[in-house]
């Protein structure tokens, strides 16, 4: 292996995890996100032609990934989806509504947090083009499902900055939970649509297991973790979550989370 195909792969390597937490939240599924991921590794493999060295190494993967999703056609993979005719075919309803490229744009700039340029650069337009295309990314979305929130977190001011956002954002905050069993409880005391979930909680336990009884209990919903270590959920191997937000996290990537997992209105996330 050359110096410059080993330098490749370690660049890949660096940047795969986000490249899937992108594409998971994306296609609003664990699954069909990481199918595209490794479309996406495939198509380097067999042609490194694709990966453009002259970019930034993240820039040049999720380029190359951009190249193979907009020749798919598919944004959203309903085969062997629990509700092919529900939930899934809703969100490809609302995928008809919206202008093309928009979501690509917004979550490239809020949960990946590339500029416009770069945005531009994996998408093959114009940081001009790009910036319109998060404008109206932020209108569009902003038109879909308000509904109830459960916030999992036991740290009193960042709880008290998610209900905020979410509040500001027409929904509302059924409760916040500061471990397992207030989620459990909580859960069962008022109907919910949406779980915006931290890892680690004030008992000891953890969001992941207080997620899995909630779910268990009351049936899919979207669910967002929240983490200071997101790469350790973005392997590609195990349960792991389909929405994702890093710690430290800015306003806007709260509220583009919040917007994906209410637009598709389901979740993949901790299932097999």
């Amino acid at each position: 292996m050359t110096n410059t195909n080993s330098q490749i792969t370690n660049d890949i390597g660096d940047n795969l995890p986000y490249l899937r937490r992108y594409a998971r939240a994306l296609t609003g599924s664990r699954e069909t996100g990481d199918f595209y991921a490794v479309a996406t590794l495939e198509a380097i493999l067999a042609d490194t032609s694709t990966y453009d060295t002259t970019l930034a190494p993240d820039v040049a993967l999720f380029r190359t990934f951009h190249l193979i999703w907009a020749s798919s056609g598919t944004p959203v993979d309903t085969a062997g989806t629990a509700d092919d005719t529900g939930l899934a075919a809703r969100a490809h309803a609302h995928l008809a509504q919206l202008t093309s490229n928009t979501r690509e744009a917004l979550l490239l700039h809020t949960i990946e947090d590339f500029s416009n340029e770069a945005v531009g650069q994996i998408m093959g337009i114009s940081a001009d083009e790009a910036a319109d295309l998060i404008s109206i990314a932020y209108r569009e979305m902003a038109q879909f499902n308000t509904g109830n929130i459960l916030i999992i977190e036991d740290e009193p001011i960042i709880a008290m900055d998610l209900e905020t956002i979410a509040a500001e954002m027409g929904h509302r905050v059924t409760g916040i939970a500061r471990t397992e069993a207030d989620a459990v409880r909580l859960a069962a005391a008022e109907p919910f649509d949406l779980i915006l979930s931290d890892i680690a909680l004030a008992d000891g336990t953890n969001g992941i297991d207080a997620t899995q009884r909630v779910l268990a209990a009351h049936g899919a919903r979207p669910v967002i973790f929240i983490t200071a270590f997101p790469e350790r959920l973005l392997t590609g191997e195990g349960l792991e979550p389909a929405f994702l937000i890093s710690k430290p996290y800015n306003e806007d990537q709260v509220r583009s989370a919040i917007s994906q997992a209410m637009f598709f209105c389901s979740t993949e996330t901790l299932s097999a």
